[in-house]
């Protein structure tokens, strides 16, 4: 039995539009995503066969593949909850985010000072990769982080609250090369409601991850 397995969309595949068109969200999660939670998958039958024959000399790539495909999991299960509809602007307290607005004005000094820092971050990740918010539960702070690939870059420890999945996957059919026009435009879609839930959740387990008491 598949101990990974690919979750449904929160919401139909035009849901983002004019943001992002219903064949990318299609094949963005039908195809892509489901390739990452088959390959995760895969590569632990893999690893089970190589501990049942005590054969070792792939165990690098295997290793390798795992975290490829798992975070891309991750990432991905994130990335379509971070999105809706009725999103974007920025987060406030009327909206029952205040919380994250002052964690974000006091990690980054202002929003304007975060959502130029996490844009370019995304827009200028080396090759393909991610834009990352994340809680980082040694300072109790925010941090933004690329992410090379899918696991690449990070600090230990840190929790992804945001992601912008700035793969070419995620907007060339609509965009061409202009990533950071998608980039742009992802703003407008941002769920606050579900980064405000997720830094709530990582900030109250994040004791428990700290090198020492």
């Amino acid at each position: 039995m598949a101990v990974y397995t690919l979750p449904e969309l929160p919401y139909d595949y035009a849901a983002l539009e004019p943001v992002i068109n219903p064949q990318i969200v299609e094949l963005h999660h039908d195809k892509h995503h489901a390739a990452y939670v088959k390959g995760a998958n895969d590569t632990l039958e893999q690893l089970a066969e190589a501990r049942d024959k005590e054969q070792w000399g792939s165990i690098n790539g295997l290793e390798k593949n795992l975290a490829f495909h798992l975070s891309g999991h991750i990432l991905h299960s994130i990335y379509w909850h971070n999105m809706t509809g009725d999103g974007g602007g920025e987060p406030l307290a009327a909206d029952g985010v205040g919380e994250l607005a002052d964690a974000i004005a006091e990690s980054f000094g202002s929003f304007a000072g975060f959502k130029a820092q996490l844009t370019k971050a995304s827009a200028t990740t080396q090759g393909s990769g991610w834009g990352v918010l994340a809680y980082e539960p040694l300072s109790g702070r925010l941090i933004v982080e690329q992410v090379y690939d899918h696991q690449g870059n990070v600090g230990q420890g840190s929790t992804p609250i945001l992601v912008f999945d700035a793969w070419e996957h995620a907007f060339y059919l609509q965009y061409k090369n202009q990533k950071v026009d998608f980039i742009d435009a992802m703003w407008a879609v941002v769920n606050w409601q579900d980064v405000a839930r997720r830094y709530a959740a990582a900030k109250e387990r994040g004791d428990s991850l700290l090198l020492a008491p």
